[in-house]
Order: structure tokens, then sequence, then C-alpha cells
């Protein structure tokens, strides 16, 4: 016994500092109270993190240990509706930001939105860099959707109209990542240069990438997110076509692995998808009708989720009808397989054909249906 309690008193000071924290976020919001709750979310160096805060005479706090810089989402629930509206509802008082292990404040009268960040230096490097490219991706988001709003009900239906609003908006994109690409060339030593060229990632090729990703800080390379884009320069060339596809194995909806290998001599659909994904769930229907035209002939879908909250995942199953496998490791945009594959957003396909080559990528709507209808017709 008396061994046991020497034991216990030796590592009690070292249980004690391993929970001291390193940041806080601490706020103000006018003198909201009960039931308004805010849910916090963020991702330090690969792992996620929740956590909840009652308002309290219009105050929460969080605080916690972090490794490096993370990046979060905040949500209140003014009415006390939950996480998941309080995120997901139309007018969502949801903000996403960076921040390090400091002592933040935020402040507003009246909501998260409008709410003042102080004693956060990372915070205003964020902010500093969104400037730089062009603007926050939330803000170019309400501002697309509010200009499309802004045409007439007539013109909402015009395909001619919609056409030009989409390509409006994807030039912004396209303007966007070639600043983010500059920021990255120009900020080597930056962990928003970093995220720069993670994020413009998609509109450059390796060849371009590599030598800006090569000339980042080496700690910042050896971050989650450095990792994370070497994997997905390197993953261009192990999944561009006529590779063989990347065997990953994952759990189904009931907990038990399903494996790619065991779907070799099937032509296969892998789907990226997630249930908070609007274009991934719009083109369920028409997957739906793909697999019930081939799936007799050897057609298999493999729906991998980067969802993190399962009941959002199995409720967007059952809600969509979905009757081909399902898989998930509930890591969101950390999801193993997405990392090999390379995937920095959904939806994303890869159709591989019966020697498990892959034969097409990001194929959906009638390209899909046209590659299928030529394999199996």
């Amino acid at each position: 016994m008396k061994i046991r309690i020497l034991l216990f008193t030796v590592l009690l000071p070292i249980a004690a500092a391993a929970q001291t924290s390193n940041f806080s976020l601490t706020g103000k919001i006018g003198k909201l109270d009960k039931p308004v709750m805010v849910y916090l979310d963020y991702m330090d160096n690969g792992v996620s993190h929740e956590d909840s805060s009652a308002v309290v005479n219009g105050t929460f706090s969080f605080s916690g240990t972090i490794k490096y810089i993370s990046t979060a989402r905040m949500a209140m629930a003014h009415q006390g509706e939950g996480k998941n509206t309080a995120i997901y509802k139309g007018d969502a008082d949801a903000i996403y930001f960076d921040f390090g292990k400091e002592k933040i404040t935020l402040s507003s009268n009246d909501s998260l939105s409008n709410a003042k960040f102080s004693g956060s230096i990372v915070y205003e490097d964020y902010q500093a860099y969104n400037k730089a490219i062009g603007g926050y991706f939330i803000d170019l988001i309400k501002a697309a959707n509010a200009e499309f709003a802004r045409g007439t009900p007539e013109q909402q239906k015009d395909t001619t109209y919609i056409k030009a609003q989409r390509d409006k908006y994807n030039q912004i994109w396209v303007v966007r990542s070639k600043k983010q690409f500059e920021f990255a060339k120009n900020n080597p030593h930056s962990y928003f240069g970093l995220e720069a060229l993670s994020e413009a990632s998609g509109h450059f090729n390796v060849a371009k990438l590599q030598p800006i990703y090569d000339a980042l800080d080496e700690k910042l390379r050896a971050t989650d997110v450095g990792v994370k884009l070497a994997q997905r320069l390197k993953s261009v060339s192990i999944t561009s076509l006529g590779k063989t596809a990347p065997l990953f194995t994952m759990n189904n909806v009931s907990g038990k692995p399903v494996s790619l290998a065991d779907l070799k001599g099937k032509v296969v659909l892998i789907d990226f998808w997630a249930s908070w994904c609007e274009p991934c769930r719009a083109e369920s229907p028409n997957l739906k009708t793909q697999y019930k035209l081939y799936k007799d002939k050897g057609f298999e879908i493999i729906s991998v989720s980067v969802d993190t909250d399962k009941k959002r995942w199995l409720a967007a199953i059952e809600e969509d009808g979905l009757p081909w496998l399902q898989v998930s490791d509930l890591k969101g945009s950390n999801n193993a397989a997405a990392r090999v594959y390379g995937v920095n957003g959904v939806p994303a396909f890869f159709l591989i054909d019966r020697e498990g080559k892959i034969i097409g990528k990001d194929l959906r709507g009638e390209p899909l249906n046209k590659k299928l209808a030529e394999i199996f017709n």
C-alpha cells in the first residue's frame, strides 16, 4: 500500500502539468443568457476536438491545450436549439477562425458574427492573410448567394442566368487561388503560407506546387497540414488515370471492415461525400439510377464519408435511400482514404475498372452515365 501511495504522489504533478491549458477563448455577447449555447469545434494538428459552453449573463469560455495553430468553427444556438441546427440552419450565427496558444477575448452586443477579437496575434495574421488573397471564403459565398438572390424569380430559373452567375463565382475562386499561390511563395515561414498553398493546390499542377512546398519552413511541413499537403501532391501521380487504385479498408455503418481489395473483378465507383455536402447529395438520385441499371452487371459503389458525426451520417444514408456500400472512419477531412487519394473537397469520384485501375476521375452526372454506358453496353 505504501508503494502505491508513493507512486500516486510522484505521478500527480505530471498529470496536473498535462492538464494545464495553453489557450483560452472567452466571450462576452451582450446580456444573452439561458438557454443560449456556444459550440466550438477545432482541429489541432490533425486531431479533432469538440466543446460546448452555456452562456450566462452574456459570458462563455473555453480552454484547452493545443500543439500548434488550430482551425476552429464556433456556433451559437440563440434558442438552445442544439449544435447541428446552430451550425447548419440558413441564418446560422457561426464563425470560422484560426487561433494559437493565446488568451483570446470575443466581444459583441448581439452575436458571434459581429464579434471583435482581441489578444490573438494569430487571428490578426489570419485577417491580414484573407485581405491579401481577396476575402474570407464565407464572405465570398454569402456575397455570391446575395447576388444570385437579387435576380428576378424568372432569372433564377433561367439556365443562362444560372451559368453566368456560376462562371462569375468560379472566376472569383480562380483569382483567389492565384493570390494564395503568390502568398505562399512570398511567405515561406508563415503558417498561412502553408494554408494558402494547401487551399490553392486544386488550381495548380505538381510541377508548380512542389518547389513552393519544398521552400516552406521545415517546421511547417512537419505539421499535419504540411504532411497532408505532401500526401496530396504525391496522390496526383498515384491516382492518375491508368494507375492501380490505392487500397483501403474502412468500417461500414455496423462497424465491420470493408476492403476495396474485395471488390476486384467489379467496376467500382469510389464516392467521397458528406452528409452536410449539398452537391454530394444532389448527385444521389443519379447514382441510384446508375446503380440500379448496372449492379447486376458487376457495378459497385463504395461511398466514403468524411463526416465526424455518425448520427448525421446514418441519417443522410437513410433519408437518401442509398443501397450500396457505406464506410467512414468519422475523422472528417482527415479520413484515411481521402488523404491517400488527395481529396481536398467533396464530392470527389474515382472510377475503377475490373482490374483495379483508375479509368475516371470526378465523373458525375451525364459524363459518368456516358462512361458507364460505354463499359456495360
